[in-house]
Order: structure tokens, then sequence, then C-alpha cells
């Protein structure tokens, strides 16, 4: 009966000691669901959060309030899915470069800074361009680093696997940064702004950057040359270049890849912008449009984005004629539209498939290469 009742008194004493357990794990996870639900990801200051430039940010709350936009049932998925999460810009960073420039310090040492949208897929594209126009080197007296600024696509194993892959690349050639965002079209206003805010942070003084697509053929022989030979201008002056766009406005049309809605959009008419396969811009320019987007709305498509913020710092960008985002025109289909003599000299063109950027890269830089102007 003694043992009985001992029995009985430690397992009350379990009970209570598991109860009492149970109930401190209770309130404290309470405390951070509170907390969580307080943390407004657009009222943050990066300061409270950076540890060894590594930033982690909570998950961004869907907007409800986006339900009583007007129409806003009748508008497509993938707009309904924008205006629910517009408001977020910040998120979890998976791979960093933080010394990518040698630290912000001395991040003037970079030249021109190669600053390439490609999403995780594109391994083979990435591959390319580190052997071909990407390459990192010292030229001309200036370096030139790379950057694949990428986010995450697909779905369970494919995204941990795809994730894996970037993470392989990374560890041979420390030039990706990653996000922990859904890398879409509509999500390449994001990975801009989400790009700024790094280079703001670890490479302020970077003089001159390319952005563009990982689809694209750059000179980078010539690009060098033309921003060494800007006159009194060392990337601390304004300077965007590229494919001038401008007297256009926002497509309504629904089933377009371009399509913005009135209620993205109010205006009929776009400030002019550069088209977004590739353009060049200023150290200084790159800052100004990042100090202008923190109060600019994000719009999807971000060519455009980039425009406006321009606009609202008083600013605009310029055409280049050696920059050809729509392609370049040969007038002739009695001629090869890939002799290398028509690439030489331009800056950039769009679209290349890997192969053709593969070979353009090393004919235009064969030194016995020999082009003859036309002569009557």
């Amino acid at each position: 009966m003694l043992r009985f009742l001992r029995r009985q008194s430690l397992s009350a004493r379990t009970a209570l000691l598991l109860g009492g357990l149970f109930l401190v794990f209770y309130l404290y996870k309470e405390s951070l669901d509170h907390t969580n639900l307080r943390m407004d990801v657009r009222q943050i200051s990066p300061d409270t959060l950076n540890t060894s430039n590594v930033f982690s940010w909570p998950n961004c709350k869907q907007n409800m309030t986006a339900n009583n936009i007007t129409s806003f049932s009748s508008l497509p998925g993938h707009i309904k899915d924008f205006l629910y999460y517009q408001h977020c810009r910040h998120f979890p960073i998976l791979l960093d470069l933080p010394d990518k420039c040698g630290g912000a310090d001395q991040s003037s040492e970079v030249f021109l800074l190669l600053v390439i949208k490609s999403p995780p897929y594109n391994h083979d594209r990435r591959e390319i361009l580190r052997k071909t126009w990407a390459n990192e080197r010292f030229k001309n007296g200036v370096w030139t680093r790379r950057i694949f600024i990428s986010g995450t696509t697909g779905s369970d194993f494919e995204k941990e696997r795809l994730n894996k892959v970037l993470k392989l690349e990374q560890s041979e050639h420390n030039d990706i940064l990653q996000w922990d965002f859904s890398d879409t079209f509509y999500n390449l206003t994001l990975k801009q702004i989400l790009f700024l805010e790094w280079m703001e942070r670890n490479c302020p003084n970077v003089h001159f950057l390319f952005n563009g697509d990982d689809d694209v053929f750059v000179n980078t022989n010539n690009v060098v040359k033309y921003l060494q030979s800007l006159e009194d201008n060392d990337g601390s002056k304004h300077l965007f270049t590229g494919h001038l766009i401008q007297y256009v406005g926002p497509i309504r049309i629904p089933w377009s890849k371009y399509f913005v809605p009135v209620q993205l959009q109010e205006s009929d008419s776009y400030p002019p912008y550069c088209g977004g396969g590739g353009f060049f811009l200023s150290g200084y320019t790159a800052l100004v449009i990042y100090n202008m987007s923190k109060s600019t709305a994000l719009l999807p498509i971000d060519d455009v984005y980039m425009g406006m913020c321009l606009a609202k710092a008083g600013l605009s960008p310029v055409s280049h004629i050696g920059v050809k985002t729509a392609g370049l025109y040969i007038p002739s289909k009695n001629i090869d539209k890939y002799d290398p003599c028509f690439f030489r000299e331009i800056l950039l063109v769009h679209r290349f498939n890997i192969a053709e950027l593969f070979l353009m890269w090393h004919r235009i830089n064969d030194p016995k290469l020999k082009c003859f102007a036309n002569s009557d």
C-alpha cells in the first residue's frame, strides 16, 4: 500500500512538472507569435538585423486590404498576388557576397560591376558567361567584377535541388546573390531593389554597373573603353544609358506578359526608360534609384520602374547606339547575321543562345579577325 501511494505521488509530481513545462512553452510560443504579428517588415531598420553582413527578415504577411481595391476580383491571379505582396521588400538572403567588392570601404577598386539577372535553373548560361564576356579580370588598368542575382524557383524537392546547384556554384565561383523569394517575371523589380539595397551596404563606391539578363551578349572590352572615355565622370555623376524607350504606356491587354491594369498604374504613360535586357549606369545613379525606390510603390515591369525612380529624382536616361536590346538588324538574308564584324563595335545585343554567345565571344576576340568596310 505504501509503495502504491509513493508511485501515485511520483506520478502526480511528474504530471505537475510536465504541465509546468508545457505552460512555459505555450507562453513562450504565444510571445513569439505576438511579436511576429507586430513586426511590419516595412518598418524594420536593417541596422537592427545586420549580423556579419547577413540579413534575416521575417516572412512578409499578405496584405488582405488589397481585396478592397476596385474590381480586384476580376484581375488575373498573378496580378492579385502582386497586389497582396506589393509592400514586401525584404527577404532572407540565402547566398551572400559581403566581400565581393573588397568590402564597402574598398569598393572603389571595382570599376565595372556586372549585375546579371539569372534564375536558378539557368546553370548552363552562367557557366558560359563566366568563360566569356562576364569573366572577372583586370584589364585596361581597371577591375571588372561579376554578380548573378537570383531568387528561388520550383517547390519542395525541385526548389531544394536548384538551391543546392547554386550553392555548389557559389563554392566554386563566389559570384551569386540569392534571396528567398519566388524568381518570376513579376518579381524582377523586387530583385532589382534587393540588389540595390545590398549594393548600398557592400559596394557603395563602385564606379559603374552593367545591369541585364543572362541571355545577352556584352562586348565588355568596348564597355570598359566607353566608360573610361566619359568626360568628367568617374561614376560619381549621373549616367543611365541603353536602348531608350519613350512615349509609351502600360499595356492594358490582360493576356499580355506586360499587362499592367489601372489598379497598378493609373497613368496611361510611362516616363522614359531603357530596355531591361541590358543597360549601363554609374554607381551614383544606382544609389539615387535605390533612394527613390523607398518612396515609390513597386511596379512589376522592372525597366519601367527604373525610369520611374529616375524621373522622381529629376534625372533622365539617354540612348546609346551600341545597345541593341531589340536585336541587331541585318538588312540582307544573304549575309550571315552572326558575322563577328557586325558585333565587334557594339556594346550589347539581346538575345543569344548559349552556343551563339560562346562562339561570338571567341570570334570577336580573334586577333586574326579582319573586317573591311564596303566600298563603292
